[in-house]
């Protein structure tokens, strides 16, 4: 690969700071690299191949001679910074909700539509963690044997919600095991013991955007849009890596032996389906790996052609901040600047 000169935007925040670790991990090809965020947070350092960078403050000029942009940061700050790295001649790979759903702007798994990297006219969009994580696991079903239904609930961890959910939980868990009360600020409810059926805000038919991204990302992903998608997502008290019940409808009918093979040759997904001996996929042993992992294989009892399978992945590494990373590999491979 050719070296390239790469800006990280969001560099302080828990997904940029994975983004530089797994640049380094891979061994990305960067011939230099600037690290940026909020303007407040100039003069600040994060590591790099143990090397301390100095960061700077995000600004148009900022991506001059950069060639591929990694955005780590809100939305509404994509929206502004985005265009302004293409019209300097930047890819643009964004982890933001920004630009997911627009027309020409390729939202990319690479482990199920790595070509649609070639389409973008300048930004590339990393989809939500959830999308992911499900896209990687039911793909390889669905080139098999065709999949016309999902029904996913998801398990999601703390830490997607940063590094302030990360630290209510710690402060609410200490605060009832002392048998105090901790009121929450993050969430809408205390996490610590909890299960809150609410991420991000409600639509007018009932379902929360996080669970709607869930539907509009893997019609556009897989590219079946009339796919059916029935989504339930929830947060729970767990650090780091999400889980999801998903179950399946196929065209054709498989066993769960023929979907346990073929998930196995899948590339991004490790098969742990041994329950019996209690090895099945749990967020602990997930974090901080790259893969998704698969397990609790088995057929639907209630319909004839259905599957139903447990997942886990970390939600920052494969969710975020590895994706994009991979993204940015094809870019530089296929030399799609």
């Amino acid at each position: 690969m050719a070296m390239v000169k790469m800006a990280v935007v969001g560099a302080t925040g828990a997904v940029g700071r994975e983004m530089l670790k797994v640049l380094e991990e891979r061994d990305f090809p960067v011939g230099e690299l600037v690290c940026l965020a909020d303007p407040k947070e100039e003069g600040n350092r994060v590591k790099f191949k143990d090397e301390d960078v100095i960061v700077r403050g995000a600004s148009p000029e900022a991506f001059s001679g950069i060639d591929i942009v990694l955005l780590a940061v809100a939305s509404e700050i994509s929206e502004a910074l985005a265009p302004e790295a293409v019209k300097r001649g930047c890819v643009v790979i964004d982890n933001s909700y920004a630009f997911r759903l627009r027309e020409g702007v390729p939202l990319v798994v690479p482990e199920v539509n790595a070509g649609d990297v070639g389409q973008h006219q300048g930004i590339i969009a990393n989809p939500n963690c959830s999308t992911i994580i499900m896209v990687v696991a039911v793909n390889p079903i669905h080139q098999a044997a065709g999949i016309k239904r999902i029904v996913v609930s998801t398990y999601q961890a703390v830490s997607g919600a940063g590094i302030l959910g990360i630290e209510e939980l710690t402060r609410q868990t200490r605060a009832a095991l002392e048998e105090r009360e901790e009121k929450p600020e993050v969430f809408q409810y205390p996490i610590a013991f909890n299960l809150i059926p609410h991420i991000d805000t409600f639509q007018e038919n009932g379902y929360t955007k996080e669970e709607m991204k869930m539907v509009w990302e893997t019609r556009k992903i897989m590219h079946l849009p009339d796919l059916r998608v029935s989504p339930t997502t929830v947060r729970v008290p767990v650090y780091r890596s999400h889980s999801e019940s998903i179950n399946i409808e196929t065209e054709r009918k498989i066993s769960a032996e023929e979907a346990r093979g073929i998930l196995a040759k899948a590339p991004g997904v490790v098969v742990q389906d041994d329950p019996g001996a209690g090895v099945y996929p749990m967020p602990l042993y997930t974090s901080f790996r790259d893969e998704v992992f698969v397990g609790r294989i088995r057929e639907d009892v209630s319909v004839e052609r259905g599957l139903n399978l447990w997942v886990a992945a970390d939600q920052i590494r494969k969710g975020a901040a590895t994706n994009a990373v991979q993204i940015a590999e094809i870019v530089v491979r296929e030399n799609l600047f």
